[in-house]
């Protein structure tokens, strides 16, 4: 019987054939730290690096520092660095991202690897196919120290895509329509493929990977392709193995998604699974704040389809509108194509990269009874800030739509 992708990457990384149901301990080829790791409750002291080379450390959660407890593990964080030399650091400033953008942005996500990083949307790297994955800060010290970790192998369930996106749709939306009708993915790997690949860019493919994380899955990979590899190489001259599925693999199930039936949906506040709607269903809601960023939305293409609606317009009086770019360098990129001033002139606020307000620790917290929509990550109750709000998600179209309108609405007029 043959291979899935992950089961594939997982078999060359150990040395051993894998199966669903086996344990596998595994060779890491990436390890990524990042100032959470670093905080005074969890950082435990690190004697040995097993490879400094194979080593990222990010501060980008709470970048520039929220906090006194954030801006001491931001030192304790370039202590580190300096102790065992690490030379992918990035640090506020020219080279600043959420990790997640930055593993794609510079080459250390290569095809047929393994990465690991203690944040859940980790998976992001899957669209590069990787087997990406979020482990809890003891597992990454382990690896850090040791070069190795372990997973459980899970069954994997193949999705099909075929079509092609209408021009109002995106790939948010093709996950708001797996979350709405399959539900959670718990303990399964998900992976995609088909003859519609060719019609999606690397952004699209990471909003999907990055969003795996929501349906619980282990690991979010797509198949490598023209497009894919091209990327890779344009950011690293390391040698890579990109891994394709067997013909004859065996999956738990095969599920095609045809793209040009996809419309514009939103997730409904709590929760991503099975509870998506259509965006007609709840236009006119009013918004306090809306919001496009974060690993998932803040790339390049999403600012441009916000830059799209809201070219000539302005956010509506009484909600606030916040972008923030995944990177710098996607920062650097939006300025010199005029996006940041539409985006400015229309009244949005355009922070510096990073995690702040998706994870509710810092640049855009919502308060007591707000209602949101955002273009991120995540709506769990108390996610942005109070408990209390209530947490809408749409494509940055859709958000950017709702800022324009102060309501939650459909993005299909604003786009040519």
């Amino acid at each position: 019987m043959g291979m899935t992708i992950i089961e594939k990457i997982l078999t060359k990384a150990g040395g051993v054939p894998v199966k669903p149901g086996d344990l596998a301990t595994v060779k890491v080829d990436i390890a990524c730290l990042f100032d959470n790791n670093f905080m005074a409750s969890v950082w435990r002291d690190i004697l040995h690096v097993d490879d400094p080379s194979k080593v990222v450390v990010v501060i980008d959660h709470r970048a520039p520092a929220a906090h006194v407890g954030s801006a001491q593990a931001h030192a304790t964080a370039r202590a580190f660095v300096e102790k065992f030399g690490i030379k992918h650091f990035h640090d506020i400033g020219y080279d600043q991202g959420i990790c997640h953008v930055l593993m794609a942005e510079h080459g250390y996500a290569r095809p047929g690897a393994v990465l690991l990083c203690s944040d859940s949307h980790t998976c992001s790297a899957g669209a590069l196919n990787c087997a990406a994955r979020g482990v809890g800060s003891p597992d990454m010290f382990y690896a850090v120290c040791k070069g190795e970790t372990w997973f459980r192998v899970g069954e994997t369930i193949r999705y099909e895509l075929i079509g092609q996106l209408p021009h109002y749709a995106f790939m948010k939306d093709v996950f708001f329509k797996i979350a709405g009708e399959y539900g959670g993915h718990v303990s399964q790997n998900v992976e995609f493929g088909g003859p519609a690949l060719g019609t999606l860019p690397i952004d699209a493919r990471r909003t999907m990977a990055t969003m795996g994380a929501e349906l619980s899955a282990e690991f979010a990979t797509f198949e490598p392709d023209d497009i894919l590899i091209d990327y890779v190489k344009g950011r690293t001259n390391i040698p890579f193995e990109p891994q394709m599925p067997d013909p004859d693999a065996d999956y738990l199930d095969k599920r095609e998604i045809n793209l040009s039936e996809v419309r514009p949906l939103v997730a409904l506040p709590d929760s991503v699974v099975n509870n998506s709607a259509n965006v007609q269903d709840v236009a006119g809601t009013r918004l306090d704040q809306c919001f496009v960023g974060s690993c998932a939305n803040g790339t390049f293409d999403d600012l441009s389809s916000v830059a799209q609606v809201l070219a000539g317009r302005k956010v509506a009086r009484g909600t606030r509108f916040i972008i923030t770019p995944g990177s710098q360098s996607i920062y650097r990129r939006a300025l010199k194509a005029g996006i940041i001033e539409i985006l400015m002139d229309a009244g949005a606020v355009v922070t510096n990269s990073t995690c702040g307000a998706c994870g509710g620790g810092h640049m855009g917290i919502v308060g007591a009874g707000d209602t949101v929509i955002t273009a991120s990550t995540r709506n769990f109750k108390g996610r942005m800030g109070d408990p209390t709000a209530k947490i809408y998600m749409g494509s940055s179209a859709t958000v950017a739509a709702s800022a324009v309108e102060g309501a939650i609405a459909d993005p299909t007029p604003y786009l040519s």
